[in-house]
């Protein structure tokens, strides 16, 4: 895939706001480059082969309770041998008590052991979602990213186009801004593209002749979100009068992002064409498609349906 992603270990304990109960002063230097997890059921009981030291290694009431019923010495062996094998972090759900003998293999192998009170299942659910978003691979688009009647809008196109002008009056009209500029997409999954705004300049906005406009605070909070999938890629070009332009939507064009293909318009832009309604009737119209219903191939049918209808008549007659 290229570049490797990866996300601190202190980010994860900031966001979802674990207790530190060892290796306070390791959390900053301790990287995680997989959403994979594991929990350690075979290595407490001796089996160590094909262990993964990148993963995020996660105990709930299932393994602790084992580990309770060994005696100090034994449990000081298995969790020394466990923890020998080196990975980022120990998680222990559910707000369960922490061994001493836990705490002795965390200093001596410097692995940080943290805890949650969450449940096991919602935690590691929760803990994937979370790390398959971080570590994507990722591409950063010059454009801007709305959401319009719940589909993710990537508006393209050269600068000066009237991208973030389009951006402003669609928020007006009630839809969502996503990131102005710089859009930040992310495969988060075999079909799914996720865009943002990086973080210095997410909800700024700017406007030739006016300046940088930050919308959250002149419109709302409702004005704004934070990350949207992308269904659909609008180019806005100028017009051109040498280009035909498709008239009737009947052929599908696609864009290739990080390997998924994505449904793609290009919109010719002249004065009196006002870009925000037209950016609204794609997104209802990509929702209908979605679901199976092409207004353009429905029209096409019937007039097929009418023109055989013709000459099967004047055969008739003939």
């Amino acid at each position: 895939m290229g570049d490797e992603y990866y996300v601190t270990l202190k980010e994860i304990i900031d966001d979802f706001q674990l207790e530190v109960i060892s290796g306070h002063d390791m959390i900053d230097d301790i990287l995680i480059t997989t959403s994979d997890t594991n929990r350690p059921g075979l290595q407490l009981t001796g089996y160590m082969e094909n262990f993964d030291n990148k993963r995020i290694q996660i105990m709930g009431m299932v393994e602790v309770s084992f580990i309770k019923k060994m005696s100090p010495e034994e449990r000081y062996m298995r969790l020394a041998s466990y923890f020998k094998l080196g990975f980022p972090c120990l998680v222990i759900t559910r707000g369960l008590d922490i061994f001493e003998e836990m705490l002795r293999v965390s200093k001596e192998y410097n692995i940080p052991v943290l805890r949650t009170g969450d449940v096991t299942s919602s935690f590691v659910a929760g803990l994937i979602k979370y790390l398959n978003v971080q570590l994507a691979p990722r591409v950063a688009k010059h454009g801007v990213m709305v959401e319009v009647y719940g589909e993710g809008i990537l508006i393209l196109g050269e600068s000066g186009v009237g991208k973030s002008e389009t951006a402003i009056e669609l928020v007006k009209r009630g839809h969502r801004l996503i990131a102005d500029d710089v859009v930040e997409i992310r495969r988060v999954s075999d079909t799914t593209l996720l865009g943002t705004a990086p973080d210095i300049i997410r909800h700024f906005v700017e406007i030739r002749g006016i300046g940088i406009l930050d919308v959250k605070n002149l419109y709302g909070m409702g004005a704004v979100k934070v990350q949207e999938t992308v269904n659909l890629v609008i180019h806005l070009e100028l017009w051109d009068k040498n280009k035909n332009y498709d008239r009737l939507g009947l052929e599908e064009n696609y864009t290739d992002i990080l390997g998924i293909k994505v449904p793609l318009l290009t919109i010719p832009v002249r004065p009196g064409r006002n870009l925000a309604i037209i950016v609204e009737l794609a997104a209802m119209n990509n929702r209908q498609k979605s679901m199976g219903y092409n207004a353009a191939k429905v029209l096409n049918e019937r007039i097929s349906t009418r023109m055989m209808g013709e000459i099967n008549r004047r055969k008739n007659m003939a």
